[in-house]
C-alpha cells in the first residue's frame, strides 16, 4: 500500500453517527498518510449520485465545535500526524454566505484524497473515486497526480459500538453566557476576538482552542504568544522552541485552516496583553486551566473603562498515554520531557579522535548532577573522565600546570608543604576577568592534553564510549574533541537550594557562582542530548538508560559499547 506525505479527509457522515466512527477512520487514514492530514467536512454530501457535488457552507453549531475537538482528542493517538481541521466553509449564522470562495491554497498540498462515504457494495466504485477527485481540486490545490481511496470498507461497521443515530457528543465548549447552550444551537459570530498561549510544539489541545477561536472571529484574530518573563516558570524551558520558530508553525496552521481571516501574532510579555488593553475585540478563548487569567482580564477591562470580552472555556484534552511524572492533559511540557534523552542534531566528525572511540561531553550547570549522570553512564559501561581530578594532577607539585601557575600567581598562593592552595587562587581569580583568564588559559589547554591521554588509555583498556564529565566544558572549547554534547539541566531555582545544600554557601554565593558559567539555554544551544535530574531518581535513571540505548542504535558497528 502506497503511503502519502500528506493527504486530504473528506468526512461526509452526519456528525452525530460519524462520531463513533472516528477511531477506525482515523486509524485507516494513519496507514495511508504520514505526516499532514487535512480534514473537511461535509456532512450529508452524496457522492454516489449523478451529479458533481459541489461544496456547500456548513452551519457553525455547538455541535460542530464539540466535534472539531473530538475528532483532534481522537488523532492524538496518532501523533506522527500534523491534522488540520479546515474551517473554510464551516461558518457562523452571522456570515452565512451561499457559494464559497475559490479553491484554496494549502500549505502541503495532498497528495491523496480519501472520504468515509460508503458505496452500497464497498468496492473502490470508479465513478464515485471521480466525484472525489473533483470535489477535492474544486475546493484545495492539489497535487497534480491525486489518488483517491474510498475507506469504506476498511474501517468497517461490524465492530463498532451500538450509537443512537441522535447521540450526542460530549461538551466540550463553555460560553460565558449562563443561558444553557444545545448542540444545535447556532455559534455567534464576533468581528474581533483573541486567544493566547505559549504554543510550543504546536499539539492538537493547541489546536482546538485556534480552531474555536477562528470559527468565532470573523474577520481579525488577534494571537497572543508567550514570550520572555512569562516563558521562565515553564517545565523545562531551555527546550521550547524559539519564539520565531513558534510563530512560523502558528502562522501555516491559521492561514491553512481559515485564511480569510487576517491574522495579528502578537508577542505577549504581560498576562493580559491585547485582550486588556485592545477596546475593539468581543471575545477571548481559553481552556478550564487558563479560566481564572480570563476573568482577571475582564476585571482589568472594567476597570480601565472597557466592556468585558465573551468567554469561551475549552475542556482540557485528556492524554491517554502520558508517562510518569507527565501531565495527564495533552501539554507542550510532556512534550519537551518526552525529548530528554533524544538525539537533537546530528553527531560530530572527529576522525582525529582515537579510532574505534566515541566521545561524549557532559556538561551542565553547577547542582545540575552531573556526577550523578556519569556514574550511572558508568555503570552502563562507559569511561568516564573527570576534568576536575584531571585539574587536581595539573596542579600537583610536577604537574604540567603547577610551574606555569606558580610562575603566574607567586609563590604565596602555596601550603607550606609546596601544593597549590586552591582556594587562594580562587580568590584571587573571583571577579577579576584578566586574572580568570590567565589561570584558565594555563588551565585548560593542559586539562585537554591529560583527556587525550586518558582517551588513549580508555582504548587500551576496550572501552568504546568514553565521557568527559566537565561544567566548563563549552567555555574551555573541549566540545571540539567530543562527538556529542549531553547537557543537564534543572531550574536554576533547584541549583541554587543544591549548591547551598551540598557546598554550605549562602543562596547569594550561590546565585553569585551560577552567574559566572553560562546558562542552561545557552548549553542546550550547543547540545546533542538533553536530560534532567529534576524528579526522582529511578527517572534519572530512565532517561539515562533511554539515552544510552539511542547512542547504542547510532554508534557504528565498531563502536558498540562493551560493558
Amino acid at each position: 500500500m502506497a503511503v502519502f506525505r500528506s493527504g486530504l479527509l473528506v468526512l461526509t457522515t452526519p456528525l452525530a453517527t460519524l462520531a463513533p466512527r472516528l477511531p477506525p477512520i482515523l486509524t485507516s487514514a494513519a496507514r495511508l498518510v504520514n505526516h499532514t492530514l487535512y480534514v473537511h467536512l461535509q456532512p450529508g454530501m452524496d457522492l454516489g449520485g449523478a451529479a458533481q457535488p459541489q461544496a456547500s457552507p456548513v452551519q457553525a453549531t455547538f455541535e460542530v465545535l464539540d466535534f472539531i475537538t473530538h475528532f483532534y482528542s481522537g488523532a492524538d493517538l496518532h501523533r506522527q500526524l500534523d491534522v488540520r481541521i479546515l474551517l473554510t466553509n464551516i461558518q457562523t449564522k452571522s456570515t452565512f454566505f451561499p457559494v464559497l470562495p475559490s479553491v484554496q491554497n494549502l500549505a502541503h498540498p495532498p497528495e491523496v484524497v480519501m472520504t468515509d462515504f460508503q458505496t452500497l457494495d464497498g468496492s473502490q466504485y470508479n465513478p464515485v473515486k471521480q466525484h472525489l477527485e473533483r470535489y477535492a481540486t474544486s475546493c484545495y490545490s492539489c497535487c497534480s497526480q491525486l489518488s483517491s481511496v474510498l475507506l469504506y470498507p476498511d474501517y468497517g461497521t461490524g465492530e463498532l459500538p451500538v450509537e443512537s443515530p441522535s447521540a450526542l457528543l460530549p461538551s466540550t465548549i463553555r460560553p460565558a453566557s449562563p443561558v444553557a447552550r444545545s448542540p444545535k444551537q447556532p455559534v455567534r459570530g464576533y468581528r474581533r476576538g483573541a486567544v493566547g498561549g505559549t504554543f510550543d510544539r504546536l499539539h492538537n489541545a493547541h489546536k482546538v482552542l485556534l480552531s474555536v477561536a477562528c470559527v468565532l472571529a470573523q474577520e481579525q484574530l488577534v494571537v497572543g504568544v508567550a514570550d520572555k518573563d512569562l516563558l521562565k516558570s515553564k517545565l523545562l524551558p531551555e527546550l521550547l522552541q524559539p519564539y520565531g520558530e513558534r510563530v512560523d508553525h502558528l502562522s501555516e496552521f491559521l492561514v491553512d485552516i481559515k485564511p480569510s481571516l487576517t491574522f495579528e501574532i502578537v508577542s505577549l510579555l504581560d498576562p493580559y496583553g491585547p485582550a486588556g488593553s485592545d477596546p475593539t475585540l468581543e471575545f477571548l478563548v481559553v481552556s478550564e486551566e487558563t479560566y481564572r487569567g480570563g476573568m482577571a482580564v475582564n476585571r482589568f477591562r472594567l476597570e480601565n473603562g472597557k466592556e468585558e470580552l465573551a468567554l469561551y472555556q475549552i475542556q482540557l484534552m485528556k492524554d491517554q498515554n502520558h508517562g510518569e511524572n507527565e501531565e495527564d492533559k495533552v501539554s507542550s511540557s510532556s512534550l519537551r520531557q518526552r525529548i530528554l534523552g533524544n538525539l537533537l542534531q546530528p553527531p560530530n566528525l572527529r576522525p582525529e579522535l582515537p579510532s574505534g572511540l566515541y566521545v561524549l561531553g557532559l556538561t551542565g550547570i553547577s547542582g545540575s548532577g552531573k556526577s550523578s549522570v556519569a556514574q550511572r553512564l558508568k555503570n552502563l559501561g562507559a569511561y568516564i573522565i573527570d576534568s576536575d581530578l584531571l585539574g587536581h594532577r595539573a596542579y600537583a607539585p610536577g604537574g604540567p600546570a603547577y610551574q606555569p601557575v606558580v610562575e603566574a600567581f607567586g609563590t604565596d598562593i602555596l601550603h607550606k608543604d609546596g601544593t597549590i592552595n586552591r582556594k587562594v587562587v580562587g580568590s584571587r581569580v573571583f571577579g577579576n576577568k584578566k586574572q580568570l583568564k590567565t589561570l584558565t588559559d594555563i588551565m585548560w589547554p593542559v586539562i585537554g592534553k591529560l583527556a587525550r591521554e586518558e582517551m588513549d588509555l580508555a582504548v587500551t583498556k576496550g572501552k568504546t564510549v568514553c565521557v568527559i564529565d566537565a561544567a566548563m566544558l563549552l567555555e574551555a572549547g573541549w566540545q571540539n574533541m567530543v562527538h556529542e554534547v549531553w547537557t543537564i539541566v534543572i531550574p536554576e531555582t533547584e541549583a541554587v537550594r543544591r549548591i547551598v545544600e551540598r557546598d554550605g554557601l549562602s543562596e547569594a554565593a550561590a546565585q553569585s557562582r551560577l552567574q559566572s558559567q553560562m546558562s542552561g539555554q545557552q548549553l542546550v544551544e550547543h547540545s546533542h542530548v538533553v536530560l534532567s535530574t529534576l524528579w526522582e531518581p529511578q527517572v534519572t535513571q530512565q532517561q539515562v538508560e533511554k539515552a544510552w540505548s539511542l547512542l547504542q542504535n547510532r554508534l557504528p558497528k565498531t563502536h558498540q559499547t562493551k560493558s
